[in-house]
């Protein structure tokens, strides 16, 4: 059995795309997913599988959740190896001791086409962004709903991303190597 990490976008608690957490491990497991974890309501998974490639992974807990809930997020599967190459080569461990001003997100493919210039331009003076292999790095002192960098990296990077700040990726590196 592989330990696999699945992060779902845009699902909530209430109203529009909703997914309870208790659901999606009744969900997981009756796609034959063991010893299946959640952590916090914004869609991290940590699971076993006998499968050995997370893409079939990810498109059929895609299709599943489309049966059932009527909606399709975006599913990115990692394996913990990747949780732990991110925090390895984090570019801003000031960052750390404001685990919500730092954020990673974790791009599903990568970036063909980089806007890197016009990201910069958009920045406050006080954010820092580093584009890694298969990570967008952002650091928002001033909040992350503040900057205009989070909405607008996505399109210029041309990949879809999911975001999950600095707690929440040490948490679930924890959790998967557990």
């Amino acid at each position: 059995m592989k330990t696999y990490i699945a992060l779902l976008r845009g699902i909530n608690v209430l109203g529009k795309n909703s997914l309870p957490m208790k659901e999606l491990v009744a969900l997981r497991e009756g796609m034959g997913a063991r010893s299946v974890r959640t952590y916090i309501q914004s869609g991290n998974v940590v699971f076993q599988s006998t499968e050995k490639h997370a893409s079939p992974l990810a498109t059929r807990l895609m299709d599943e959740i489309k049966e059932r809930c009527g909606f399709s997020p975006q599913v990115l599967i990692l394996g913990p190896d990747a949780l732990e190459r991110a925090i390895a080569r984090n570019p801003f461990p000031e960052g750390e001791a404001d685990p919500v001003s730092l954020h990673l997100g974790f791009l599903a493919a990568t970036p063909r086409s980089r806007d890197l210039g016009k990201l910069d331009s958009l920045r406050k003076p006080s954010e820092r962004f580093h584009l890694g292999d298969d990570v967008f790095y952002l650091h928002t002192p001033e909040g992350f709903g503040k900057s205009r960098l989070p909405a607008s990296a996505e399109k210029l990077l041309g990949v879809p991303m999911t975001y999950r700040n600095w707690r929440t990726v040490c948490k679930v590196s924890a959790m998967a190597s557990e």
